[in-house]
This record gives structure tokens, sequence and C-alpha cells, in this order.
């Protein structure tokens, strides 16, 4: 599973013309499950997530997390997270989980991160999304639950 996290002021997703999901200050993240992705990925992906340490504290160093800062999470399915070009110039999707177990996937990130603590906003599955956000700082940083980057 991998993820990109981006710190925001502000992120929203729109479906057809009506925003779907917004949030405040927090986390927008995209996640891309593999076809092989388990519990443990979810778990790995979840945690980081809500325990990433990229909020300034009182010193203003990056020390607090989603959980102990406050804030949403507005997390969306972002199937091209796993799309290969090294081979050329068109991607392939290969690995990529699709259908029916990718959506069990993110549905379960979801759950993971909300039972955290953490409110959580969502894009529509599958759905062509249109996603705005402010980048705070800007701050983005890759996740991989294989530990590939």
């Amino acid at each position: 599973m991998r993820a990109i996290v981006q710190r925001v002021k502000n992120a929203s997703v729109t479906v057809e013309g009506k925003v779907v999901g917004q949030i405040g200050r927090g986390f927008m993240v995209l996640v891309g499950m593999k076809a092989d992705d388990t519990q443990a990925d979810v778990d790995y992906i979840s945690n980081k997530i809500v325990n990433l340490r990229v909020f300034e504290d009182e010193a203003g160093k990056m020390n607090r997390s989603l959980l102990e800062n406050g804030g949403g999470a507005l997390i969306v399915s972002q199937f091209t997270l796993y799309g290969d070009v090294r081979g050329g110039r068109r991607p392939s999707f290969i690995e990529a989980a699709c259908g029916e177990r990718a959506n069990e996937l993110y549905e379960a990130v979801c759950k993971k991160v909300a039972e955290s603590g953490i409110h959580v906003e969502r894009g529509i599955f599958g759905a062509m999304m249109d996603v705005a956000l402010i980048n705070d700082g800007p701050v983005t940083l890759l996740l991989d639950s294989r530990k590939g980057f």
C-alpha cells in the first residue's frame, strides 16, 4: 500500500460539481492499494497517517502528530500510485488492486484512521474527482507499507 500525505491548510474533493468531502487543517491523503495488500498494510499506513510528527510544537519544530494537533484527514483512493512507467511512457497498473478488493482496503484505511479519533472525510471510490488543496509548508511525504522508499 502506498500513500501520499500532504499537510494542508484545507482540502476538498468534488464529484460532478458537488463537494463530497472537505477538511480544514490536517492531511490530504492519496492512498493506492496493491493487489496483494493485507490487514498488515492497512495497519501500517493508518498508523503512519495518525502518528506522523509533522505539525509544529510550541518551539516551531515539526514534533506533533495529527492525533495530537487535531484536524482532519481527507482520504482519496488513488489507483495510479501503482502506475509503473519504468518500461516506457504508458503506465502499467499490473500491481494495483482492482475493484471490490481495492475498495475494501480503502474503506479499511478510512475506518482505521477514524477509529483513532481523527475526523475522516472521503472521496468517492472509482469516481472522477477534482481535488483541491492548499499545501501547508509545503509538507508532502511518501509512504509505502513495504518500505520500498
